[in-house]
């Protein structure tokens, strides 16, 4: 045993300044593998007990394993150093702290979003609510109470999803007028934005998915001149302060006179040169408005005698398609970055 002691001794003394040595963690584990390892000293050692008498084995085991012991406490110990000195290296380091930081990568509200929350904006300061409603709705209130009775041909130019014999994907956020007329006496203001969905082939100006704002005032003495002043605000704070507004006589089975209505294009300012946004004509068309039918407030058990009302549907992509100088709907979709960070 005493031969056995000297020789783990010796071997310890070397394994002691291997990892003395050792400035790095590959040099410490070149100094498990040389020691511990499967062909190291540490397993010739142990090859060397069966050579020993039958009643030394068992004591030459337990001395070697303890020495193993201390062995592998020894490189755990050296690894925590090193890692501690390379910790305390980068402490130490020197920053700069007047070099500027990279920019934070922030996002935005995107361009729809923007335009809708303006124009909401814009009517809160009037007084009007924001109301929200679903997106599928039965043909009541999308067309029925709305003075588009079945055999109305209007029906047919909404291109409508029909989900079930009744349930539709909502073709305009109109409903949202009669449930709110239903549940308040007037005065009613409200202004209405939401998606709606209708069969449109995709191109550059047209979308299955679409975004609409609508507005709705209802109440004793409210006449088309209202409405004017109300469109004509709007599209000054949208565009700009020199906007103008026309008013085009038209069709609508839920207004009664209606009118489209147009705002100089805010890209040649109706300057009459050729113009890709407009084709020259100087005007750009927003959407529809009129003064609400008399059918619609008797739906609604308003007595048309006593009071009127007005209201306009808009398609939010169009206005920004006008605000934002851009020429195809599709790329509000697309969610390109590049895109979105330009209007941002």
């Amino acid at each position: 045993m005493s031969e056995l002691n000297t020789q783990l001794r010796e071997l310890r003394e070397r394994f002691d300044a291997a990892v003395a040595a050792a400035q790095d963690a590959q040099a410490l584990d070149a100094a498990r593998v040389a020691f511990l390892g499967r062909s190291g000293e540490v397993t010739l050692l142990r090859r060397g007990i069966g050579q020993l008498p039958a009643a030394e084995r068992p004591s030459a085991g337990k001395e070697i394993n303890a020495a193993v012991e201390l062995m592998e406490a020894a490189l755990q110990d050296a690894e925590a150093a090193l890692q501690s000195r390379e910790f305390e290296a980068e402490l130490g380091m020197r920053i700069d702290v007047t070099f500027p930081a990279p920019p934070a990568a922030l996002g935005a509200i995107h361009p729809l979003r923007r335009v809708t929350e303006d124009i909401c904006r814009y009517f809160q300061r009037h007084g009007f609510a924001v109301v929200l409603g679903p997106e599928i709705e039965p043909e009541y209130y999308n067309f029925d109470a709305l003075n588009i009775p079945a055999d109305h041909p209007a029906r047919e130019g909404f291109d409508s999803f029909f989900l079930t014999g009744n349930l539709l994907l909502r073709p305009h956020t109109s409903p949202m007028q009669i449930r709110t007329m239903q549940q308040h006496r007037p005065p009613v203001a409200v202004v209405v934005p939401g998606r709606c969905y209708r069969r449109d082939a995709v191109d550059a100006r047209h979308h299955f998915q679409f975004h609409q704002i609508e507005g709705l005032l209802v109440d004793r003495g409210v006449h088309f001149g209202h409405l004017k002043g109300m469109l004509t605000g709007m599209c000054r704070e949208l565009f700009g302060r020199d906007q103008q507004v026309r008013f085009r006589p038209s069709f609508f089975p839920f207004t009664e006179p209606s009118a489209e209505v147009d705002t100089t294009c805010p890209l040649c300012r109706a300057s009459g040169s050729p113009c890709r946004m407009c084709g020259g004509s100087g005007w750009i068309e927003l959407g529809g408005s009129g003064m609400v039918h008399p059918n619609v407030l008797r739906n609604m058990d308003y007595d048309p005698a006593e009071y009127s009302g007005w209201a306009f549907g808009f398609g939010v992509e169009r206005m920004a398609l006008v605000r934002y100088d851009i020429d195809d709907i599709r790329r509000f979709y697309e969610n390109d970055p590049a895109f979105l960070k330009q209007l941002a």
